[in-house]
């Protein structure tokens, strides 16, 4: 795995929406060729199939490679973004548990990239368990600091929201 390969996985993902739900599979016979370059049990090459196929509307598929990829020591910044992709995959089959207990140990690293995708994603599988207010409350704390102004008040609010909240 090389830049050159990494430009053409790239290249292939600007065109995911060129081929429609009816020609999803031809996309994901383009990825599975790229990956066919890697050696067999890849951890990035998991990564990227989980992503067609989590891309292609079938997350039931994506979830067992996004967990082989992590299992394999998918690191750095595909890692980070594993974690996102597999609690909204998860999520998306009923398992949003899984996808809270996934999101929380990753936040609780504070690793700093991707922590509102994090959140947001979390919010979700909140609010899919219905712990809505614990959601807006993380979708708000994530916002505060991309405000011109009410920065201190949101966060403020966003505090308020599940302080009263029972665990």
């Amino acid at each position: 795995m090389d830049a050159e390969w990494e430009k053409r996985v790239e290249a292939a993902w600007e065109t995911l929406d060129s081929y429609g739900e009816d020609r999803a599979g031809e996309f994901r016979a383009v990825i599975d060729e790229l990956v066919g370059e890697l050696p067999e049990g890849h951890p990035v090459g998991l990564f990227e199939r989980a992503c067609a196929f989590d891309s292609t509307g079938h997350s039931d598929r994506a979830v067992p490679l996004y967990q082989e990829a992590l299992e394999r020591g998918l690191d750095g910044y595909r890692r980070r973004r594993t974690a996102v992709q597999l609690a909204s995959s998860l999520r998306n089959i009923g398992r949003a548990e899984e996808g809270v207990a996934l999101l929380t140990a990753e936040l609780e690293k504070g690793e700093g990239e991707l922590e509102d995708a994090l959140r947001a994603c979390l919010a979700l599988c909140l609010a899919n368990l219905g712990r809505e207010r614990e959601g807006l409350a993380l979708v708000l704390g994530a916002l505060a600091p991309h405000l011109p102004r009410y920065q201190r008040s949101m966060a403020n609010y966003a505090r308020e929201l599940v302080a009263d909240t029972p665990a």
